[in-house]
């Protein structure tokens, strides 16, 4: 695990650009080991980007981001930074998982071999050691009857929590999750982010979440950012950030969001 005084996750300088929109103008910012952190803010201001980048899903135009140390879209050559190949890319971000807005559940395949699939194939896990290790994972996200089921057989929120499953299934460090709830309606919802409460409580991961669902922000985040047109222009604790939101666009941000409650 990296030092608790050393970012985990380091963006510097980073800047992205599509056609003339920028996304992320010059951003720089560093999440610590085990840290759970919140991006809020409004939609285009960049926020998803910043996970599909860790992601390694989108490339960044200009500057650098690093996990652990190790640079993720760059690596040194007779000491001199080039673009990674993608070997290093792979290396790097098999510490990484996300998990999205649409499930992304493998449809042909049951609830288990859903789950198993990146264990067995990426990690080079046993088919006995990533069946037991999915087990666990059912249970803990209360779907421990659904091994066998498709995930056409499922609703929104079980097949959700069966990607949260899938996504730990990898023992990641980093746990990326883009608007989880977005597609659900409201008790499916508070079913998966109870499930989300349960892995801030329960384990060390480092957490990066974008979310409208500020009730959840408050409750696991550490730390809340927010973003306004690629730029980060407020960080604070929770309770002062959603009490007492210092930039009037952070005021404005929240008010729209109680006024859609």
């Amino acid at each position: 695990m990296t030092p608790a005084d050393r970012d985990q996750i380091v963006f510097h300088g980073v800047t992205k650009k599509f056609g003339e929109n920028v996304v992320l103008d010059d951003l720089s910012f560093g999440v610590r080991a085990g840290e759970r952190v919140t991006l809020i803010g409004p939609s285009g201001s960049g926020k998803t980007t910043i996970l599909r980048m860790l992601m390694t899903l989108t490339e960044p135009d200009s500057g650098t981001i690093t996990v652990d140390g190790n640079h993720l879209f760059h690596e040194v050559r007779n000491g001199t930074l080039v673009p990674a190949g993608e070997q290093h890319l792979r290396a790097v971000r098999r510490k990484i998982t996300m998990v999205f807005q649409q499930y992304n559940l493998f449809p042909n395949m049951r609830v288990l071999r859903n789950i198993t699939e990146a264990p067995v194939h990426v990690l080079g896990l046993s088919k006995d050691e990533a069946e037991a290790r999915a087990r666990e994972l059912l249970e803990m996200v209360g779907l421990s009857d659904k091994l066998d089921a498709y995930p056409a057989h499922l609703s929104g929120g079980q097949q959700q929590r069966v990607a949260i499953a899938r996504a730990l299934a990898i023992r990641p460090e980093v746990l990326l999750l883009d608007e989880v709830t977005s597609a659900l309606d409201p008790e499916l919802a508070a079913e998966v982010l109870d499930v989300l409460r349960d892995v801030a409580r329960t384990t060390e991961v480092t957490m990066l979440c974008v979310t409208h669902a500020m009730k959840f922000a408050r409750d696991i985040s550490d730390r809340v950012l927010m973003f306004n047109e690629g730029r980060i222009i407020e960080s604070a604790l929770p309770a002062e950030l959603f009490d007492s939101p210092q930039q009037e666009r952070t005021q404005r941000f929240l008010h729209s969001l109680r006024d859609e409650a």
